[in-house]
């Protein structure tokens, strides 16, 4: 199982090691390095915890301190919205880094990456969850939450630092309630949002499809995607 946690972690951070040795000077690598340092503490200490007494002990006192029948499942809810808060801005006009379309671009390509990552590591570790179920680690619930919620982020952290704040607001609302409903252990949900947040920046330092945009000169037109528990759609909006 060890070898099996080196090689995931080879895996996720060889782009960036490879990025800093072919442009150390790159002043935009070194802010792309000094932004990753929150999300691999964030890995780091979940693996550390996972399958720790330490983990299993706080898990139960927090059970405890709720209520062991307690259940509130806005974590559900909660994940999503952060694609809401972005399309709304954009909506309302409010100025983001890239055009609707790159938005969502860069939103389908990070979650694509880090459901993957997710999705692997469950099937690899098999871990039990905290209420006996399958497939605990890491959190997919908050992995999601927190790559929506980093996407947010850096379409609207120099233009409206509020917005561009608050969608972790409800990824970390995502992440505490999978641990208060008893679906997830801490380590779960620490490496589940480091991962969407690490994979996310980097998704926007490296651009993949950066010119590929065929409504970038029809402005007047705005698509939407949505997702919920069964349907999948797109808000179609023009203005005249």
């Amino acid at each position: 199982m060890k070898n099996s946690y080196f090689i995931f972690v080879l895996i996720l951070f060889w782009p960036i090691l490879e990025l800093n040795a072919q442009s150390a000077d790159s002043l935009n690598t070194k802010i792309a390095f000094k932004k990753a340092i929150v999300p691999t503490v964030l890995i780091g200490v979940g693996l550390l915890l996972n399958n720790s007494q330490l983990e299993q002990n706080f898990q139960t006192a927090l059970r405890d301190e709720v209520g062991n029948d307690f259940e509130f499942s806005i974590d559900d809810y909660a994940q999503y919205a952060p694609i809401a808060e972005m399309y709304l801005a954009d909506i309302m006009g409010v100025k983001a880094k890239n055009h609707w379309f790159d938005q969502t671009k860069y939103l389908i390509i990070s979650n694509i990456i880090t459901s993957s990552l997710t999705h692997g590591l469950k099937n690899l570790t098999l871990k039990t969850r905290p209420n006996g179920a399958d497939f605990s680690f890491p959190s997919g619930h908050t992995t999601f939450a927190f790559t929506n919620a980093t996407v947010v982020y850096n379409e609207f952290r120099q233009t409206a630092p509020v917005l561009a704040y608050s969608g972790y607001a409800f990824a970390i609302t995502t992440a505490s309630f999978r641990m208060i409903n008893n679906k997830h252990w801490l380590s779960d949900v620490l490496v589940g949002a480091g991962i969407g947040i690490l994979v996310t920046d980097l998704v926007y330092y490296l651009e993949p499809l950066k010119n590929f945009n065929p409504f970038k000169k029809a402005e007047n037109i705005t698509l939407i995607p949505y997702k919920n528990d069964e349907n999948f759609g797109i808000y179609f909006s023009y203005k005249f």
